[in-house]
């Protein structure tokens, strides 16, 4: 008698297992608990009749048997998510759910205010907004919009380039009024300065534009740009920041105009089959022009008398 085939819930607990290499690592991501998975994995490999993992201490390690079969496995989830945007293309109607995913700053900061007149014309569709500077994967569902600081390249995603948001030198009214107004970029030396911890963006950008910063330039360090906003606002230093931000946020204050680092690029991005759900059109159009409004008011020139003096 043939042997039955094991559930797709089994593979799907395996291939879980194979990519995020942990047991617990891959029950956050899937929603199952541990002792679940681990029972997913015996029973597969009792009904296939090999050994996938191999056990230890320090974990579940795969076998060249069971990455070979991820290949394949791996292949068909990819084929059976799609399946599921088709279907979801299909639905016609403005209800139902739209998830967002954006980094930490955008998400925070921006969508928000945005996100307010969209529920006012689309009360039937409700929204799920995944704050995260990690790449989400649209293939798979991980969200049905994403905001990017960056072009995708995979072929099935639509991408729309919104624009691009000005990146300037700010400081808190407070702190300029304790410390004084930088004038000239050697003048940051003697500045505290609000920076990465672990990344080199800040450092390499410096770089590009002809001065020198260190690590240890940063008296202040995070590698969370929500958490170096927050001390900006505190008054805690001088650091970098969106330019619309720092024009709507009272007491911010622009600085060193002579210094432009690289602007970020905005992009709207969604899968390609979900660009037919009525739903998710709706959203991703209504994001669309909020965005485009955003920066169109950061863009804007201002004039020496549109600038407060400072108390």
């Amino acid at each position: 008698m043939a042997t039955a085939e094991p559930d797709w819930a089994l593979w799907r607990s395996f291939a879980a297992v194979v990519a995020d290499g942990s047991l617990s690592a891959a029950a956050r991501r899937i929603g199952y608990s541990q002792p679940t998975l681990g029972r997913h994995i015996e029973a597969l490999e009792q009904q296939l009749g090999v050994t996938l993992f191999d056990r230890s201490l320090q974990g579940l390690k795969p076998t060249e048997t069971a990455l070979r079969l991820y290949q394949s496995v791996a292949a068909a989830e990819a084929k059976l998510a799609e399946a599921a945007l088709v279907a979801e293309g299909s639905t016609g109607t403005l209800e139902g759910t739209v998830r967002i995913t954006a980094s930490t700053m955008v998400s925070n900061y921006l969508l928000p205010v945005m996100l307010r007149p969209l529920r006012q014309e689309f009360p039937g569709i409700a929204i799920e907004l995944v704050p995260s500077d990690s790449v989400e994967n649209l293939l798979l569902r991980e969200a049905d919009i994403a905001v990017r600081m960056f072009r995708p390249t995979q072929l099935e995603l639509i991408a729309k380039r919104i624009g691009k948001i000005p990146i300037v030198a700010t400081a808190h009214q407070s702190y300029l009024g304790a410390h004084g107004t930088p004038v000239r970029p050697e003048d940051l030396s003697r500045h505290d300065l609000i920076g990465f911890d672990r990344s080199d963006l800040l450092i390499s950008a410096a770089k590009g534009l002809g001065f020198d910063l260190r690590r240890t330039s940063f008296v202040l360090r995070s590698d969370s740009q929500t958490a170096q906003w927050e001390l900006l606002k505190a008054g805690l230093g001088v650091g970098f920041a969106q330019l619309g931000l720092v024009r709507e946020t009272h007491g911010m204050r622009e600085l060193l105009p002579m210094v432009v680092p690289p602007p970020l690029e905005v992009w709207l991005t969604t899968h390609r089959e979900l660009f037919l759900s009525p739903r998710i059109r709706a959203i991703y159009d209504r994001l669309a022009t909020a965005l485009a409004a955003y920066i169109g008011r950061s863009s804007r020139r201002i004039e020496p008398t549109d600038i407060p003096d400072l108390p």
